[in-house]
């Protein structure tokens, strides 16, 4: 979200700092601020006005690098107060439920933001995302992050205070994407509020919210292409000779369900 190419670091604006064994910190640039490290202090003035990719050395002259974060660099690191939909899992749902620019998005079980801001570089800025969340710290949290990461802050988010359990006032989604404890509460709704041909995405943690919502979307006669997924993550350490599996992994966090919705015959 953050602007790229030769822009230089700015004041307000979130930078990964990276130390000489590679472990990250990020931080949010400010003039007077400092990075406490054992191997020195960087200050965030050294930083200030730098280009993407600029090395600083610390007050005891070791080397740090500082990027520009990848936008899961940022959901990892950013403030919570729930759990998230990690990137794998994002990914995953993105591609599944085939997300595109210039589509309009529902998601509901907002969170900490985390699969909006996924929606929100996914639709680009001709798309628009909605999202309605039950709680107003979570929304206030969820805004809070978004605005933390994306430079300009996007004018295709809306954010509402709203149980989704009870209905969509909105309509004419291209998809809707629910992280929700009971989703299949909320298919009678989604047959309303989205397109024909569009598609409904559900995160859930268990396999039996998975199973309840399948059966339930399978009922209707009204889905195709209805599918579960769980995505597992493996990374590989590689050093000279020594190449193995790291030794942990990400693996299960939860279930991507989705379905397309068809017209009536």
């Amino acid at each position: 979200m953050q602007a790229g190419g030769a822009a230089r670091f700015v004041p307000g604006e979130m930078a990964l700092v990276l130390d000489p064994t590679g472990k990250r910190y990020l931080i949010c640039l400010a003039d007077q601020d400092t990075l406490h490290h054992h191997l020195g202090t960087v200050q965030h003035a050294d930083i200030i006005g730098q280009l993407d990719g600029a090395r600083v050395r610390s007050s005891q002259g070791r080397v740090f690098t500082v990027v520009r974060p990848r936008l899961i660099d940022a959901i990892l690191e950013m403030p919570r107060k729930s759990g998230i939909v990690y990137p794998k899992d994002a990914a995953h749902l993105l591609a599944w439920a085939d997300v595109a620019p210039g589509q309009r998005v529902l998601e509901s079980g907002v969170g900490s933001g985390a699969l909006t801001l996924a929606l929100l570089r996914a639709v680009g800025e001709r798309g628009q995302v909605i999202g309605y969340e039950v709680r107003s710290d979570f929304l206030e949290l969820a805004l809070s992050n978004v605005h933390a990461q994306a430079n300009p802050r996007p004018t295709n988010l809306l954010l509402r205070e709203h149980d989704i359990y009870t209905g969509i006032p909105d309509q004419d989604f291209d998809r809707v994407v629910l992280d929700l404890p009971e989703p299949w509460r909320v298919v009678p709704h989604v047959r309303a509020a989205l397109k024909p041909g569009g598609w409904l995405a559900a995160y859930t943690p268990s396999i039996v919210q998975a199973g309840h919502l399948v059966e339930t979307v399978r009922a209707t006669g009204r889905f195709v292409q209805i599918e579960t997924n769980e995505v597992l993550l493996r990374g590989w350490h590689i050093q000279g000779q020594a190449v193995r599996p790291e030794h942990e992994m990400v693996g299960h966090t939860g279930f991507v369900n989705v379905a397309r919705l068809v017209g009536e015959l």
